[in-house]
């Protein structure tokens, strides 16, 4: 599967810099994509990565807790 996309569903390209301690690899998301996402504290992000390298991150959704 290859993802295809228009350029202006495009809104924002960051990098960012890995950093590795011991067995923890860390990165920074950048602000323009932590505002997009709408992240809060405690949020959590889903990771896909497909055989050619591309990698799809999202912010996993929690339903509505029932309130009982």
């Amino acid at each position: 599967m290859v993802a295809q996309f228009s350029s202006d569903d495009i809104v924002s390209i960051e990098e960012t810099t890995v950093t590795v301690r011991s067995y923890r690899h860390r990165t920074t998301i950048p602000s323009k994509i932590f505002r997009l996402l709408d992240l809060k504290q405690g949020d959590s992000l889903r990771w896909v990565a497909l055989r050619d390298g591309t990698i799809f991150v999202r912010k996993v959704v929690q339903p509505p807790s029932k309130k009982q």
